[in-house]
């Protein structure tokens, strides 16, 4: 998927950038596993803690008091707050628990907030993964990858 989105990118002359918190890097390092990703990707943020997602990427410390951390509402502003910062057109984050331990009745483990956000809109879905630390980390990769596609390439892109 991730060669499908690099090479749309590469056509529309785009820029993305990440915004990965649990995923830590996951995201950035499929792109730049493209060749000519550098064409569309320049930089990424791992914002694992609230600190620097206050300070990386400018998300309200009152949004992640108001929301939790792993909330539609944190994904969002760390997308939109990465666009801004980088200067890219397109941003996805992810913010999340992977686990194994930390989960509550409220927000269990697997739950993850994945964001899109462009110069015109702004999304975040939640999903919940099964798994171990390392699955639940990957599938929400494919699932922002997913979604970017369904949100921002729609028909552009087939799988």
């Amino acid at each position: 998927m991730e060669e499908l989105i690099v090479e749309y990118l590469k056509n529309n002359h785009l820029k993305i950038t990440t915004v990965e918190s649990c995923t830590g890097g996951m995201i950035a390092t499929r792109i730049v596993g493209v060749s000519g990703a550098s064409q569309v990707f320049e930089q990424g943020y791992v914002t694992y803690s609230n600190e620097a997602k206050q300070k990386m990427v400018n998300v309200n410390p009152d949004t992640i008091n108001k929301y939790n951390v792993v909330s539609n509402e944190v994904a969002k502003e760390m997308a939109l707050g990465g666009m801004k910062v980088s200067g890219a057109d397109i941003a996805v984050s992810v913010t999340g628990l992977a686990g194994p331990s930390g989960g509550t009745e409220e927000i269990p483990v697997g739950t993850m907030c994945i964001g899109v956000c462009d110069k015109n809109k702004c999304i975040a879905e939640k999903y919940v993964f099964e798994g171990d630390r390392q699955s639940i980390r990957e599938s929400a990769c494919d699932k922002a990858f997913e979604l970017l596609k369904n949100v921002f390439l729609k028909n552009t892109v087939n799988n």
